[in-house]
């Protein structure tokens, strides 16, 4: 059986020493299929209507800046308001410690007794884990609050979606810059493995076999380009044309 990191004592102690990694992948994801979405989105609508490559491009660079931007600066504002809330709860938790340090001994034990530990187990357990004021709020946090006292960088977190989403974005636009004659299909086709690249790449962080998670992906991105694509069509059939 595959196992994905080795168990001996020095291994355990070397990759516990390190803490735990800080992870912006979901970011990064997030903002790619996103940015692919929504830029593809304009390009079916433009080419729904009938408009220009100008067009399609004017409306696609403006989309993966302005848009690109909103979501990184959404993403900021996000990661920074789950710190603060953090920050908020961590000094509430002090506070209920130095006040009533009972009261928090009390919420230890039940919560341990939730979890199906014995009387006599109890005793040991909020003997231990109180003995040691970090450990005493890191457990506090998590278990009370369910908050980890694992914290992500706002600003990293916020580059990470606005990069994958001009990136991924791009790629619907590239055709349009060349003013191919076959710009719709060509984009239409790049789009598509944009999406699927996307999704498997996700399948890595969760129970999903690649496969399924790229088919899914493509499914989301197609059916968001094709009701822009269907908008652009009966508007210039029916209200502008």
């Amino acid at each position: 059986m595959h196992l994905e990191h080795d168990h001996d004592p020095e291994a355990i102690a070397e990759r516990l020493a390190g803490g735990p990694r800080v992870n912006y992948l979901r970011d990064w994801i997030y903002g790619g299929i996103d940015g692919a979405v929504t830029t593809f989105a304009i390009v079916a609508g433009v080419v729904g209507a009938n408009l220009s490559a100008r067009v399609a491009l004017v409306l696609g660079i403006a989309n993966l800046l302005a848009d690109g931007f909103s979501m990184a600066a959404a993403n900021y504002s996000g990661t920074k308001a789950e710190r603060d809330d953090y920050r908020r709860l961590r000094r509430m938790e002090e506070r209920h410690i130095d006040t009533v340090p009972e009261g928090e001994r009390e919420e230890i034990r039940q919560i341990y007794s939730r979890k199906g530990y014995s009387a006599g187990d109890l005793s040991r357990i909020v003997a231990l884990i109180t003995s040691r004021r970090q450990v005493w709020l890191d457990t506090m946090l998590e278990e009370e609050h369910g908050v980890s006292p694992i914290r992500r960088d706002p600003v990293r977190a916020a580059l990470a979606t606005f990069s994958a989403f001009v990136i991924c974005g791009a790629v619907p636009l590239i055709p349009f810059a060349f003013g191919a004659h076959a710009s719709a299909a060509t984009a239409t086709l790049l789009t598509g493995l944009v999406f699927l690249m996307i999704g498997a790449a996700k399948s890595v962080w969760s129970t999903q076999r690649w496969l399924a998670s790229a088919i899914e992906t493509l499914i989301i991105g197609m059916t968001a380009a094709g009701i822009a694509w269907c908008v652009g069509f009966l508007l210039q059939r029916y209200v502008i044309g």
